[in-house]
């Protein structure tokens, strides 16, 4: 059903988001505060018409997050609405964070769920309060049914089906797939969708996102334990540099691939170490959602008529990297 509909909400999005944009080309961009601590990070944008909190599931400082903060902020700037922003990895944590918004009457919510039924109370209860929600990169097969207005993000399934049929077509034979989340279900579906297309043999390997240097070291390992292994996928950027560097210390010719990307990996793929990213425009995440729930409640308009809005996944390779780092210098990317 997704794959028939797919090219439907690409142009719901794109139609919102040169809305958007114009929108923000008179506004400008602004500066954000921050405010953190050792559990959570939070930002908040200028005040406006409404409030909506946008909670996620991520560790302060991540770059992959920063960049869905800014576009969240960004989003609340052109739409004149206070944005404000904050993430915890801890489960119990970041259902408490949503249960303090709701509390606090906010106008609408953003939630990642990397645990769907860790939030699924706190969401409930947002539904309760009569709060707007919209899920964003994880949590998209529970999205509908725990009531979201819609989810902004990729099928990290289908994603990991096209990476297969990539690998495939690289010639690769044995493959490892670094997930550096345990629990996270987005990162199993990953790598669950290169298993289904790659012909050859795939084996996850799990690592700790919170030790990058320990992660690198589990990876050389397990390219010295087996020297067959031709092909490393990593899930985070962080990561990514990390197995590539595991790759060279491991005199390995392993590829190396990944999935998201940051301003490290892109000059990685200019210089043709890694071989390439999925990109799920992460900038969308939080952009567009704000703008969805701005609409929802100053116009009583849905998007995606029950669908997900897809943000992704598109491919940065040697071709393309340096036209994306110019955005990556701006934070967007």
């Amino acid at each position: 059903m997704f794959r028939s509909t797919k090219q439907v909400w690409l142009a719901a999005t794109a139609v919102a988001a040169g809305v958007v944009l114009t929108l923000s080309a008179c506004t400008g961009t602004g500066a954000v505060d921050k405010q953190k601590d050792s559990n959570t990070q939070a930002a908040a944008s200028t005040s406006g018409k409404y409030t909506f909190a946008v909670i996620t599931h991520a560790a302060p400082g991540d770059t992959f997050w920063d960049v869905v903060k800014t576009g969240a902020m960004a989003g609340g700037k052109a739409m004149g609405d206070k944005v404000t922003y904050q993430g915890d990895p801890d489960v119990q944590k970041q259902s408490q964070l949503i249960e303090s918004a709701i509390a606090q009457k906010v106008d609408g919510l953003v939630v990642s769920m990397a645990n769907p039924e860790g939030l699924k109370g706190a969401l409930a209860d947002a539904t309760k309060a009569g709060i707007p929600f919209v899920t964003i990169n994880s949590g998209l097969a529970q999205s509908q049914e725990y009531g979201a207005i819609t989810h902004v993000g990729q099928d990290e399934e289908l994603a990991g089906e096209s990476v297969g049929k990539r690998l495939d077509s690289e010639g690769l034979k044995n493959v490892l797939c670094i997930i550096h989340e345990a629990g996270n279900q987005g990162l199993e579906q990953r790598c669950d969708g290169i298993k289904k297309t790659f012909t050859g043999t795939v084996k996850n390997v799990q690592v700790d996102i919170n030790n990058v240097a320990d992660a690198g070291n589990t990876i050389k390992s397990a390219l010295l334990s087996d020297t067959s292994v031709d092909g490393v996928v990593a899930l985070n950027p962080e990561v990514a540099v990390a197995a590539e560097q595991a790759r060279d210390n491991a005199g390995s010719k392993a590829k190396v691939a990944t999935f998201d990307v940051s301003s490290d990996v892109l000059k990685l793929i200019e210089q043709g170490k890694i071989l390439f990213a999925v990109d799920q425009q992460q900038y969308l995440q939080g952009y567009l959602p704000i703008v969805f729930l701005h609409l929802y409640k100053s116009n009583g308009n849905t998007v995606g008529g029950g669908m997900p809005v897809y943000s992704g996944p598109g491919y940065i390779t040697k071709d393309n990297a340096a036209q994306v780092a110019k955005y990556a210098k701006n934070g967007t990317r």
